[in-house]
C-alpha cells in the first residue's frame, strides 16, 4: 500500500482556471487538468526564478518531489500548446500558506501552514466561539484530495 501524499504549501492560487486555444471551444479540442501545486511549482521556478532547492522548501517537500511536479506541470504545459488542447487548473493535495479565518462574531484571524496541518482551529482564539468558518479564494475548499475532492 502506497504511502499518503503529504500536503503540499501552496502561497498562490490562480484566479483564472481555464486557457483555451483562441476561438475554440474547450469541448472541442480536449483538455488537459493541472493541479493547484503543479502550477505554484511553475510559478516558483519559471516565473519567480527560483532554484530548486528553494522552491521545495516554500512549498515543504523533498526537492525530487518538487522535481516530479515540476516536470509533470511542464509536460502537460507543453502538452496543451503543442496539440492545441485547453489547460484547466483545479484540485491537488494541496493547504494554502495561510488560512484566513473569522467567528460569526465577526472576529478574524489567520493560522499559518504548519499549525493548519498539525492542529486546525476549534476556537475564535479572541472570543472562544466555536462558530467559526475558514474565508477562502473563491471556488477552492479548505484542503483538496488528489483527484480534485474536498478532503476533510
Amino acid at each position: 500500500m502506497a504511502r499518503l501524499a503529504k500536503w503540499r504549501r501552496v502561497a498562490f492560487v490562480p484566479q483564472v482556471t481555464c486557457f483555451t486555444p483562441a476561438g475554440v471551444p474547450e469541448r472541442a479540442v480536449g483538455a488537459v487538468c493541472l493541479s493547484v501545486e503543479e502550477v505554484e511549482a511553475i510559478r516558483l521556478k519559471d516565473l519567480q526564478g527560483l532554484d530548486q532547492e528553494r522552491s521545495a522548501r516554500s512549498m515543504r517537500i523533498s526537492r525530487g518531489t518538487f522535481g516530479r511536479v515540476l516536470e509533470s506541470a511542464r509536460r502537460k504545459v507543453a502538452d496543451a500548446l503543442v496539440n492545441g488542447k485547453a489547460i484547466r487548473i483545479e484540485g491537488g493535495n494541496f493547504e494554502l500558506a495561510t488560512r484566513h479565518f473569522r467567528c460569526l462574531n465577526g472576529h478574524e484571524w489567520t493560522v499559518p501552514f504548519e499549525v493548519m496541518i498539525a492542529s486546525p482551529p476549534q476556537f475564535c482564539p479572541t472570543c472562544n466561539t466555536p462558530n467559526i468558518m475558514p474565508t477562502q479564494p473563491l471556488g477552492f475548499g479548505l484542503r483538496w484530495g488528489r483527484h480534485g475532492g474536498r478532503r476533510r
